[in-house]
Parts: structure tokens; C-alpha cells; sequence
């Protein structure tokens, strides 16, 4: 797929791996749709992505919300025509060991990390199968292959994740054209570690501070690599860590 001219719609683009992947996009292209729930922040990435020649839509929206979404859909239909590409990105981390029962954020996660991608494949995909073709990207982790300390609940939602990218490969794929990918990162340099409440598991981090970690553009050249193959290419998941993370 040549991407450019294509309509993207990036979930969590207001900072981190959402963000280096609108620009990225932009730079290629596409005309980007700009969600999360930050307008101050989605605002400023536009006017840069504009400054530098690219298309850009913003919309604030809250992705555990159906209804939502669907407006997010519905108004970049409305500007620009139809939707080729969805990157399901938002998603939360905060890591805390069972016993701690920090269930809300239990919960936070589940909503936003799983039920968030499942609004973004319903409110997509009728528009995706009218198109004959498409792309969808879901962002789960390598936290999907493996658990970690702290990450029961984390790592259930990234699994979660990968899963239903492949059942959306194999349901969909075939029959509507339409290629689905699992992006699945090792430690990313993004605000994700800003969300962790609990603080025997900061204390356990501190030793990852040692490690030269991804930085979020590598997932968007990854996400881009993804999108830019031909149709008759699915690339089923990417699974990127950090070279030293063992």
C-alpha cells in the first residue's frame, strides 16, 4: 500500500509512539486523524505536522467509549472522504503485584488497553470492507510473550491483544482484504512508566534506567514498514526490543 493520500487514524497520538507515528505518517503522506483526550496536546502536534506541509484532523475522543469513537470515524469521513488505516495505539501501563489488589487500575487497563482496540475495529471495520481493503494496527507488547514482575494484569491485556489481531487476520483478511498487524514493542522511552502507582515496582525499575531503551520513532518506522507493503503482504507481528533487553 502506498500510503500516501491514505486517511490514518492514530489512537494515543497526543504523545509517545502515537505521536512519532502521526508525524511519521504525515511526513509519507497520509492525512492524519489525531485521537485522544488531550485537545491541548493533539492541537500542537497538527500545527507541527501543518507547519511542515502534511494533513492533519484533530478529534478528541475517549476510546473505552463506543460512541466515540464512532464520531472519530464519522468526522474523518466527513473530511476527508473514508479511512484506510486504523492504529489502535492508546494504552495504559500501571504495573503493581496482585496482592496489592489495585483493581480500579485493573480495570483502567482492561478498559483501555483491550476494550479500546475492540471500539476501534467496530467503529472501522464496516467502513474498511466497503473500501474492499485496509489496514489495522494494534499495538500490544512483548509483555504478550512474557510476564514480569508486576505485569500480571499488563500483560494479559497485551496478550489479549495479539491474539485478536491474529483472529482479525484470519476472519478478515482472506475474505475483505483487509491485513492486520501486531506491533509488539520491548521497553519504549514514552510516558507509559508515568502511570505506575505502585512503588515496590519503581523501585524494581530503577535498574532499567541502565538500558538504552527504544525510542517511539522506531515503532513508527516499524507501524510504517507494517501499512507500506503491498496488499498481497500481511505482516503478521513485529516483535522489536531493545538490543540489550535479554
Amino acid at each position: 500500500m502506498n500510503i500516501k493520500d491514505k486517511v490514518v487514524i492514530i489512537t494515543g497520538a497526543s504523545s509517545g509512539i502515537g505521536e512519532a507515528t502521526a508525524l511519521k505518517m504525515a511526513k509519507e503522506g497520509a492525512k492524519v486523524v489525531l485521537t485522544a483526550r488531550s485537545k491541548t496536546k493533539l492541537k500542537e502536534l497538527a500545527k507541527k505536522i501543518k507547519a511542515d506541509n502534511g494533513t492533519a484532523l484533530v478529534v478528541t475522543a475517549d476510546v473505552t467509549k463506543s460512541k466515540d469513537f464512532k464520531k472519530v470515524v464519522e468526522k474523518a469521513k466527513k473530511e476527508f472522504g473514508s479511512v484506510h488505516i486504523l492504529v489502535n495505539n492508546a494504552g495504559l501501563m500501571p504495573l503493581s503485584y496482585i496482592e496489592k489488589l489495585k483493581t480500579d487500575e485493573w480495570n483502567t487497563m482492561v478498559d483501555v488497553n483491550i476494550k479500546g482496540v475492540l471500539n476501534g475495529v467496530e467503529a472501522v471495520l464496516p467502513t474498511l470492507i466497503e473500501n474492499k481493503g485496509g489496514h489495522i494496527i494494534n499495538i500490544s507488547s512483548t509483555a504478550a510473550y512474557n510476564y514480569f514482575p508486576g505485569g500480571a494484569v499488563y500483560c494479559a491485556t497485551k496478550a489479549a491483544v495479539k491474539m485478536f489481531s491474529e483472529g482479525l487476520r484470519k476472519e478478515i483478511s482472506k475474505k475483505h482484504g483487509i491485513n492486520a498487524t501486531s506491533i509488539e514493542p520491548g521497553a519504549v522511552d514514552t510516558s507509559l512508566f508515568e502511570t505506575i502507582t505502585d512503588e515496590d515496582i519503581k523501585k524494581e525499575l530503577k535498574g532499567m534506567a541502565k538500558m538504552t531503551t527504544l525510542q517511539a520513532e522506531d515503532i513508527a518506522n516499524a507501524i510504517f514498514y507494517a501499512v507500506n507493503q503491498p496488499a498481497r503482504a500481511n505482516i503478521n507481528n513485529i516483535h522489536i526490543l531493545p538490543s540489550e533487553q535479554q
